[in-house]
Order: C-alpha cells, then structure tokens, then sequence
C-alpha cells in the first residue's frame, strides 16, 4: 500500500490594510484613563481596531471570530464596548485587556443599532430582523424581546427618568416602549419615509429625528403621569408627542449619522455626501435672552414707549430655529460613512469622521466662537489603501509584500505589517518585484509601465506599453525580462537595461526596453511562460488559451472549453511536466475566478473569486483541499511567497489577509466543510422555542435556539447521566460550567423532561450547601415554568419541591441580609467620608431611584384610588 499524500493547514494569521470598516459606526473610547477624544474604535472585517489618533497607530485589536462587526457601542463608564455583527451576535468587551467575557445571542441577522442604559447594568439591541431585544448584563441573559417593526430597527434611545425605550425603524414609525410592562403604548406616524436616526434634547422634553429628506423633525413631549388626576388616570396614558417644527439641512439626501454630545448642547449630522453640519442646542436661559433682544428691537421699530397707548405692545413669536442654530460646516476630504462627537471642558467639540475610502479623520470645533470653523487635527490614511488593491507580489526572499491599488503601491513587512514605502501611481493592475527586490514594476489600467524605486520611493519612469489596459505581466525565467498582455490585443516582450541619464547621475538606473511584439485577434486577459521559457501561454477573449514558442513566436497549440473568457492561468513545473490550471474541469465554482497561482514547486494551486472564498486543490488528483474563510467580500487576487509557507490576498472589503501555513496535516477523509454552518442554517429556518404560559405578542423571550445551546443542552444531560452512575462521588461533579452562556434558558428549554427530576434533586444539595445560589434559582424557577404541569402531577417531586421551598428561602434570606448588612456599612462610610471631606457620593444615581421609587408610588396609588 504507496504512502496517503500530506497536505498541510493553512491558517489566518493576521487582517491589515483596514482603517475602518464600511458597515459599522466610529466611536470615542478611554483606554486606562487616557486623554479624551484621543482613541476611536472602529470595526475591521470581524475585528475591532481601536487607533491612536495623535499618532496614528493601532493600539488595540478586539479580535472576532468569523462575522463582520455591524455596530460599536461604548459603555457609560469607558470600560467596556459592545460589538454587534453581522449574524446578530453581541459581545462586549473589556478596553483594559480586549478579552470578551460576555456574549449574548438573540438576533436572525445583522445589529444595526446598540444602546446602554445610564449605570450600564443593561444594553437594548436592534437588528435587521426588526427585533428589539433587552438584555441583563450582570446576570449575562437576555430579558425580553420587543416585536412590532415591520423593517430594520435604526436607532434606539434611553428614557431614564420615566423607564422608557423609543425605537426608529425603516418603517417609517417611531415606537415609545413601556419597559415596566413591556409593550408598545405608543406609535408616531408623522414620517413619509424611512427614519434613519433620532436624539433627544432639552433634558428629554424634545425628539429630533431625521428620514429621508433634508428635514430634521422636532417633537415636543409632555408627560401626563407628572400631573395625573384622580378622574383622568389611564395606565397607557403615560406622554404626549406634538410636532414642534422643523430644522432644514443643507444636504438634500437622506440622514445617515444624527448624534450629539453627551449633554445634548451640540447636534451634528451628515447624509451621503462629505459634508458635515454641525448646530447647537440653546439652552433656556440663552433662548431667553435671545427673544429679549428681539423684542427690544421691534419695540424700536415700531417706537413703541412703555406709557403711552397710540399702539399696541409687538409681539415676538419663537421658533425652533431660535433653539437650534447652525453652528458650523466641516468638508471632509471624502464621503462620511459615519461619525461621533465628543465634547471636552475648554469648549472645545472633538469630531471623528469615518469615511467610505478607508479613512479616519478628527477635527476640533470651538463653539465658544462666533463663527468657528472645523480644523482637522489628524487623518489616518497611511494603513491601508484608498480603493481596492488589484494586484499583489512577494519578494523573492519572502519578507515585502506589494500591494497596489488605484492610487497608491504600498510596500509592506510581513513580519510586522507595518508600510516600508507608499508611492502615488495610476490604477494598477498587475506588479511584480525586479529581481533584487529593489525596483517594482506596475501595469496600469492606460496601458502604461510604470517602475519605482524602493529605496528612495520615487518613480523611475513612466513607459507607454499598451494602446488599452494592461491586464496581466510575467517575469521571464531567465530573469533578465518581461512580457506583458494589454487590451490593445497584443503581446510585448522588454529586457531590462541600466542606462545613464540626467536624474541618475553617475550611477546607472534600470529601465524596459522594448523588443518583440505579438499581435493576436483578441484581447488579451493573461500572459505566462513555461518554466524553461519555451512556451507562452495567453489567454484570450475569445475563451481561449494559446500556446506560442518563445523564441520564435508560433503557434503550437490552442486549448478551449471554458464557456466564458479566461481570467487568469498559471503553469507549474515539477519533474518536467507542465500543467495548465485554466483547462481543469473540476473548477466547478458558483461565481467567477478572479486569480489562480500554483504554490512554487508543487502540484498544488491556490484559487480565489467573488465567492469571498480562497480555496486550495491538487492538480494531480483532481482534489479540493481546503477552503480559507475569512474575506467578507470579493477577493480580487491572491500572491503566494517563493517558498510557499505564505499567502497574501486583497478583497472588496478593503483589507488584506496574510495565511500562514502550519505543520497541521489535513486528513480529508476527516474534513466535513460547511457541517456545522448547514446546522445552523436549518436551526435558523425552524420555529423558535415556545415557553409554555408565554404567547405571541409585542413580548417575547430573548432567546435563540443555536448550535451553543443545543450543545449545551447535551453537556447538561451527560453530566446528568454521569450523576446517575456515580452518586457516590456527587461532591466531585459540578454542573456549573456548563450553565455559563447567555442562552441559559434555551438550552434548559430543550432538555428532556425525564432529566427534570434529578436536576431538582441537585439543586437542592447546591442550594443547601449554598453554592452558586442565584444562578441555581434562575434554573429552577424556569424548569417549575416550563415544567409545571408535569411536575405538579408528578407525586414522586413532593418531597423534593418541598425541600427545595424551604432551602431556597432560607438561603435567599442569608444571602439578602448579607448584601443588607453591606449596604449598611458603605452607606456608614459614605456618610464618615461626606462629612469629613465634604463631598457628596453617588447623588445623581440616588437621586434618579428615589425620584423613580416615589413616581412608582403615586402611579400604585392613583390605581389603587380607581379600583
């Protein structure tokens, strides 16, 4: 029996070339109580970059796992940062170390928005699937969900003071939610459009919210509880909503970003183009003042004297517009993707733009001034290219990588990833590396060749190749040349010289010279030499490849059978025989190839295309290998190093991967691709779990039933049945481990009834031993909900149900007077401290929950008076 073939992993091994991703928000964030508005988070595929603005570094990476990040939210106290993605996951994160020790999963599809209440105990999130759903961050678990938008939720807003939540959707309603009783009580339909963003203003007296037009709506809110009467109490009669006027923008297409400061003194909002307005709020006093001075001068006007009465005293009517007042016009450099703002005790405003050519800009605004103006403080742009790369190389000694895009060629380490040179050119295509590694060479979109130099960074000289698009370029294998393929349906050879000229001075430089032209009937897509350079292989736009002799140019032999035209080719070299990749018939892919390349000195080839994915297979046997995931759109090329052991690849999503191969080998007997995903996918197409005693309606459990859950469920019951074999060893088994996910109640939800029993007699030894007491009871408390009927039934559970109410009240009492006589103490020693230092601890928060406990009162009241 001959020796199975190796084949060994590739792995990801680093994501760069991101400043920011297109599909989720910028925001300010504190690392170790650092500068304000000196660090900005921003999403980079499935990561989370976090740049140091003042030196344009990366300081931090959140690492993802597979999904794209969708939203950034910050937590009130600067600690922690929850990260939505595209599969409606939420983690949050800790700033002090990037580990995330929190996740929390509900959503069908992508976090469009997230929200944190003030103390940051809880975070209301909103997806594409029109769901809003509240989730207990202490107790990791989800509360409810809120159902009734018909579109993608937008923005999601806090009423601290009153315990409501206000939700803007793409339905073009905004919904106010009572989150006492968890229902909608009322729905604003004053918008023709989708509403796209919305903030609150004047101590939360005032909506503004912003659709689709060049019109920012205002809204007045009244709270009627604050003056219930006996005759006129109504539970669901909790505010009223009047439009109050209008603030027009410049811009005429729709809100994408709608944010103020944290003291709502300053609003700041953009549509799709580069142009950023910025207002500011009055405050009462300041409105005050202002309509004095109206009157004053249209008592002038009309000489009017207090005294006489030839007429009437005039009268100043007030406008939104003499609350809200335009303050300033920032022009970024490019279209705004999103923003944030941040406001600093000198008066200052901090502004970071993220914009849609991969590009972080912050800007200052001192709105003590008259007329202030935006002035851009930083720009990050050196990381990453402005447009997508089209073409990558290696340097023979494997250590630079090239990337060149639209406007710049960027070389970089591999090792560090850090940018060695950034030059300007024209739209690349193609490049490859001068043997020595110290010159480039670019094909342009124009036809043109264009060589830099490395060391100094400058361009060389510019050639005139082609009459059209240079599509593809190929180094010879004696080294001492190259051939390029173009769109003017010809194929040009050029050896490299060193000559004198004005610009190099007494040394020579390198430059192309021009030897041999052939001219074919098509297009020209692709261009590459047999390992000996006896051969030419060019792939045409007829949809096929011929083959030429080198030295003389004639035809030897076409190869066809592709039904769409070739759009990249590779030969490999290996004991003699050479293989023309283009012509394999096992590349059965959905969506087009965009590049091809054989690992050097093997059978083995690397595919990419628009299917986001980069696969590898075996030339010899006709085998697919393994897939590398990890792009989230097109990959557009891929460049392999001399010796193998790296792959660089470039996509639509502006970033660049770098894969490393590891001494993994791959059994593919063993490898099951996209097992676990079709799982998910059929679970996602299911009906969700149904609680018994829970119906359909605005309310919902926030759950949802995924791989982690059932997996969960099978731990549970494993430990169950290993309880069953060893009891006498029950002191070493411990079911807690498997009960630390968020999805706790689902994965109780979908656990057999026959393990019920003896998961209640083991509650009742933790809770008599008093270990992990309250995430015993959240278990127990939801299988007597689930379970009610069967247990109640069920006479062999008396005794137990009956052990269980007396211990669970015992240690609930313990535990109570313990956090009671905590309490007791730091409320001791804040008095001690206050009185000493003459400070005042905790007032705003105190404040809110006795403002909140005697609301609460009177609301009781008032129905006790009705009933």
């Amino acid at each position: 029996m001959g020796l199975t073939k190796q084949y060994l992993r590739y792995v990801s091994s680093a994501v760069f070339g991101v400043i920011g991703n297109q599909k989720a928000n910028i925001a300010f964030v504190t690392l170790r109580g650092g500068e304000k508005g000196r660090y900005v988070a921003v999403g980079a595929c499935e990561h989370v970059f976090i740049w140091d603005v003042r030196k344009a570094e990366k300081v931090l990476i959140l690492e993802g796992k597979k999904h794209e990040v969708t939203y950034l939210c910050p937590s009130p106290d600067g600690v922690h940062i929850a990260v939505g993605y595209e599969d409606g996951g939420v983690r949050i994160f800790n700033l002090l170390n990037g580990e995330s020790n929190i996740s929390f999963s509900g959503h069908k599809s992508a976090v469009s928005v997230i929200r944190y209440d003030a103390l940051g105990a809880r975070l209301v999130t909103g997806s594409r699937d029109t769901d809003v759903i509240v989730w207990d961050i202490i107790n990791e678990c989800g509360l409810y969900r809120l159902k009734g938008h018909k579109d993608a939720i937008t923005q999601i807003l806090f009423l601290e003071s009153k315990n409501l939540l206000i939700t803007s959707s793409k339905d073009s309603f905004v919904k106010w939610w009572d989150l006492d009783t968890q229902h909608c009580f009322k729905t604003m339909v004053g918008h023709r459009t989708e509403v796209w963003g919305m903030v609150m203003l004047n101590q939360e007296r005032r909506l503004l919210t912003g659709s689709a037009d060049s019109e920012l709506r205002a809204w007045d809110i009244q709270y009627i509880e604050e003056e219930v009467g006996e005759s006129d109490f109504c539970p669901q009669r909790i505010l009223s909503c009047k439009k109050a006027g209008s603030v027009l923008r410049e811009a005429r297409d729709r809100v994408v970003s709608l944010v103020t400061d944290a003291k709502a003194k300053v609003l700041a909002c953009h549509g799709l183009d580069a142009t950023l307005e910025v207002f500011t709020v009055l405050s009462e006093e300041e409105v005050q003042k202002k309509m004095d001075r109206k009157l004053k001068k249209a008592k002038k006007k009309t000489k009017f004297q207090e005294g006489e009465e030839h007429g009437p005293e005039p009268v100043v009517e007030r406008k939104l517009s003499d609350e809200i007042q335009k303050l300033a016009n920032i022009k970024a450099s490019s279209k705004i993707r999103s923003m944030d703002c941040l406001a600093v005790p000198n008066g200052e405003m901090k502004l970071a733009l993220l914009l849609q050519n991969n590009t972080v800009e912050t800007y200052t605004l001192n709105t003590t001034e008259k007329n202030p103006t935006g002035t851009k403080t930083s720009r990050l742009t050196l990381s990453g290219h402005r447009t997508d790369v089209r073409t990558l190389a290696f340097s023979s000694d494997n250590i630079a990588i090239l990337s060149a895009s639209g406007e710049t060629v960027k070389a970089w380490n591999r090792s560090t990833l850090q940018v060695i040179r950034t030059m300007g050119c024209e739209y690349a295509l193609c490049s490859l590396f001068v043997p020595g590694d110290r010159q480039i060479i670019l094909g342009t979109k124009s036809g043109k060749i264009q060589l830099f130099d490395l060391a100094s960074g400058s361009l060389l000289e510019t050639t005139d190749a082609h009459a059209g698009a240079l599509w593809s370029m190929c180094l010879s294998p004696d080294q001492r040349g190259i051939v390029t393929g173009g769109a003017d349906k010809t194929v040009k050879f050029w050896d490299f010289e060193l000559i004198k000229d004005q610009d190099s001075g007494k040394n020579k430089r390198l430059t192309v010279k021009h030897t041999r032209t052939l001219q074919l009937d098509e297009d020209v897509l692709c261009v590459r030499f047999s390992p000996d350079q006896r051969l030419l292989a060019v792939s045409l736009l007829d949809c096929t490849v011929k083959i030429f002799y080198t030295d003389t140019l004639k035809f030897f032999l076409s190869l066809y059978g592709h039904k769409l035209p070739v759009l990249c080719l590779d030969i490999s070299h290996v004991n003699g025989h050479y293989l023309s990749s283009t012509v394999l018939s096992l590349l059965s892919f959905r969506s087009s190839v965009m590049f091809l390349q054989f690992v050097p000195k093997t059978h083995l080839f690397f595919t990419a295309g628009k299917d986001r994915k980069i696969k590898q297979w075996d030339a010899d046997k006709f085998e697919h290998i393994q897939t590398l995931e990890g792009h989230h759109r097109e990959v557009w090329c891929l460049a392999i190093s001399p010796n193998g052991d790296h792959i660089v690849s470039s996509s639509h999503d502006k970033s660049l991967r770098l894969w490393e191969r590891t001494r993994e080998p791959i059994i593919l007997e063993e490898e099951i691709i996209g097992l676990e995903a079709e799982f998910e996918e059929s679970l996602a197409k299911g009906d969700e779990p149904v609680v018994p005693g829970e119906t359909k309606g605005e309310a919902e459990p926030a759950g949802k039933k995924t791989i982690e859950t059932v997996k969960a469920a099978e731990r549970i019951m494993e430990a169950v049945e290993l309880y069953r074999e060893e009891s006498e060893k029950l002191e070493d088994l411990t079911l807690s481990s498997v009960f630390l996910f968020s999805e706790l109640e689902v994965s109780l939800l979908v656990l057999p009834f026959p393990y019920v029993p003896d998961l209640l007699k083991l509650f009742n030894g933790y809770v008599q031993q008093g270990l992990e007491v309250e995430l015993v009871c959240r278990c127990l408390f939801f299988l007597l909900r689930v379970h009610f009927g069967q247990i109640t039934s069920n006479q062999m559970l008396l005794s137990v149900i009956d052990e269980l109410r007396t211990n669970t009240i015992s240690k609930v009492r313990e535990i109570r007077d313990v956090l009671g006589f905590n309490s007791a103490g730091l409320q001791f020693l804040q008095r001690e401290i206050e009185s000493k230092e003459d400070v005042m601890f905790f007032a705003d928060a105190t404040d809110r929950f006795e403002e909140k406990k005697r609301k609460r009162k009177k609301r009781e009241r008032a129905v006790l008076t009705i009933t």
